[in-house]
């Protein structure tokens, strides 16, 4: 489930420094769950998606995602205390933490944020919960975690 070294330079950020540990797509993400007893799930979405949309079941590896909004609806402003909400949650940074939003650009923002605060191994989801648009601009059908027919239960 490594990242190819093309990515990690693409991913680099100051001073040499990984911004983040990589992308990965939902299956990779899955398995990491799945085979490591560490490793969370953290959903950065919005309670409102998170209720309305629905949420990863991770009930088959006896986890349960970690929801914690990367911004704060309805202003979409970032959440201040999103980093001490996952600090929280996990306080070992050596675990792998996997990160998923709605198509993977907050979640990759929240990887890189846990990164900077000392996490070694912040994986961003790329495909994200529903993935991009399909061809009627619906979301859910074409990539993501739901679309992969990965389990998810909604609210």
């Amino acid at each position: 489930m490594g990242q190819s070294s093309e990515s990690a330079t693409t991913n680099h950020g100051q001073a040499g420094r990984l911004a983040y540990a990589g992308d990965v797509d939902v299956t990779e993400a899955w398995e990491g769950l799945t085979n490591n007893p560490g490793a969370m799930l953290v959903d950065v979405r919005t309670q409102a998606e998170w209720n309305f949309v629905g949420i990863p079941d991770l009930s088959e590896a006896g986890k349960e995602p970690v929801l914690i909004e990367w911004q704060v609806f309805p202003t979409m402003d970032v959440n201040a205390t999103f980093v001490d909400a996952v600090v929280a949650a996990s306080p070992d940074k050596s675990q792998p933490i996997y990160f998923l939003c709605r198509s993977g650009v907050r979640s990759k923002s929240a990887a890189m944020s846990l990164t900077q605060a000392g996490y070694a191994a912040c994986f961003n989801i790329s495909e994200g919960f529903e993935g991009p648009h399909d061809q009627n601009r619906h979301r859910g059908y074409t990539a993501g975690w739901k679309a992969s027919g990965l389990p998810w239960v909604q609210g």
